[in-house]
């Protein structure tokens, strides 16, 4: 399987992913203009890319999803929530969706994908997990708390991608407001850098190949931080040697093979 972080932030976020004989993108939170570009920049082959899943309806996620797909003649998926919302937003999405079940599993080509609730502030908003027989990756992000399932989802596999969103000294010495900051800090809100690598750390085992830190804060958090809090929290379990990638608002992330 292949991973590419095209971008991720709280201005536009996109994954690609290649397995099991397809290749597909989670989230169009950039418009479909960079989003092409993108790709073009890190040699992704942007024709063979036919479906497009979507975590949740904001809009840092979804910005470009009616043109993306156009553009890609994609197939749209999202559960009954997202679509719902993305629908009332654009009428000319109307009908465009595969409907799944959070909890459902379901197959494009050989690459199975399990989508799973997590808590944040949105219509219905999932994690995947995506498993093309040999590899199995896990993308969770906006999400305010971990729970079991969670956990579950995040256990057995080669690269998680997990939200690392902010320091907490710096949110709240910040001058946003004060709802905004119990907002994020909230149970369905985002997860701190620690939250990230306590879910990490109770996690881990011997599979775990890579880790990517996602939906950094541009102003209360830095990628040092949120790097070192990480490794620092899987040196105490003996796993500090592990790779560490913090994807980046601006920059495309490597193309990761696992």
């Amino acid at each position: 399987m292949e991973l590419c972080v095209l971008a991720s932030g709280s201005k536009g976020n996109c994954i690609y992913v290649s397995g099991g004989g397809t290749s597909l993108l989670i989230d169009a939170g950039l418009s479909a203009k960079e989003t092409l570009l993108r790709m073009d920049r890190a040699g992704i082959d942007k024709n063979a890319v036919k479906s497009i899943l979507l975590t949740h309806d904001h809009t840092d996620h979804c910005k470009g999803t009616r043109v993306l797909r156009e553009r890609l003649q994609a197939e749209l998926f999202a559960n009954e929530g997202t679509a719902t919302a993305l629908e009332q937003r654009d009428p000319k999405l109307l009908s465009g969706f595969t409907v799944f079940d959070d909890g459902g599993a379901f197959e494009i080509n050989d690459l199975r994908i399990e989508p799973f609730q997590v808590p944040h502030d949105a219509s219905d908003t999932v994690g995947f997990v995506l498993d093309d027989g040999f590899s199995r990756l896990c993308v969770v992000t906006d999400i305010g708390q971990t729970t079991s399932l969670v956990k579950i989802k995040v256990q057995n596999c080669d690269i998680v991608v997990v939200e690392s969103n902010h320091d907490v000294e710096m949110l709240r010495q910040s001058q946003r407001p004060w709802s905004l900051i119990q907002r994020i800090q909230g149970r369905s809100g985002h997860l701190s850098n620690e939250d990230a690598a306590e879910l990490i750390t109770e996690t881990a085992n011997g599979r775990l190949k890579h880790i990517v830190l996602a939906h950094l804060s541009e102003d209360c958090n830095t990628p040092r931080l949120a790097h070192n809090t990480m490794v620092d929290a899987l040196s105490l379990i003996g796993r500090g040697n592990l790779p560490v990638h913090v994807a980046s608002q601006n920059e495309i992330g490597p193309r990761l093979l696992f």
